[in-house]
């Protein structure tokens, strides 16, 4: 029974401990948090509804915080592809554990969408309008322009990144990019800091497209729209799907190059 008891725990800690789990697990965290700070905002007779978009973006900041906070000392918190692949452009990360990051951050997404979905399930009936069911989910352009989205989906990206790497080796006293990284998100208030910055670019440069600067946070929970049974949902929008994914990999990358050509 002893033996049983140590293996029983060992696996429980491999379990815990599993990097790719904990990017699931903060992916999800972000995604429940942050859409359903959405959900709060747009849905029918919710109690939060019409309260604005100070709400939604004060929402995803705090997730941001949260999902940081729980993860950050196991994975390092990228809960976002587009700060996975950055990290690996400038030989931050390590290129062979990217695939297995992006699937785990997409899986978590996608439950964290599902779990709004089931915390918001009498409101879906209520609400008529297609769109904020979707916005509940992912994110569309206020105006229909591809390229003007496009362009701030790859600004407010490359603002993420930069700003992560900055607050590590600035305020922290990091020497390069992993060991910013590292601070940025290992710290007691590190994690509170990125927050604040996504709430920043969130009222900052949010209005044109609903500053996705996260692959998985659109695709993720774009699917869970496509496939879960919400009544008189509509579309997904899957002509849109592609520039939520691309835009914010080419922002994060361009991000971390900035940083490391000015060597700040």
């Amino acid at each position: 029974i002893f033996f049983l008891q140590i293996y029983f725990l060992g696996f429980l800690n491999y379990f815990i401990m599993n990097i790719y789990i904990a990017e699931a697990t903060g992916t999800a965290i972000l995604i429940l948090l942050g859409n359903g700070a959405v959900a709060n905002v747009v849905l029918n007779q919710s109690k939060g509804q019409k309260s604005g978009w100070i709400v939604i973006t004060a929402g995803w900041g705090m997730a941001v915080a949260l999902a940081v906070y729980t993860v950050g000392r196991i994975s390092g918190a990228h809960i976002n592809p587009a700060v996975t692949v950055a990290l690996a452009s400038i030989d931050a990360f390590e290129w062979a554990k990217v695939p297995g990051y992006i699937a785990a951050q997409m899986l978590g997404a996608f439950i964290g969408s599902v779990l709004v979905y089931l915390s918001y399930y009498a409101h879906w009936g209520v609400t008529e309008d297609k769109a904020s069911k979707l916005a509940c989910h992912c994110t569309a352009p206020a105006i229909r322009k591809n390229g003007p989205a496009f362009m701030t989906e790859v600004i407010g990206t490359a603002m993420l990144i930069f700003g992560v790497l900055a607050l590590g080796k600035v305020a922290l006293g990091a020497q390069d990019g992993q060991e910013a990284w590292t601070m940025a998100v290992g710290t007691w208030f590190g994690p509170s800091l990125v927050g604040l910055l996504v709430f920043a670019i969130g009222v900052s440069l949010g209005g044109p497209s609903g500053y996705a600067i996260n692959p998985a946070r659109d695709l993720g929970p774009r699917i869970a729209h496509s496939l879960l049974p919400i009544p008189g949902k509509g579309h997904s929008d899957w002509s849109y799907a592609w520039i939520p994914v691309v835009a914010p990999l080419l922002g994060g990358i361009l991000g971390a190059k900035l940083f490391i050509l000015l060597q700040l």
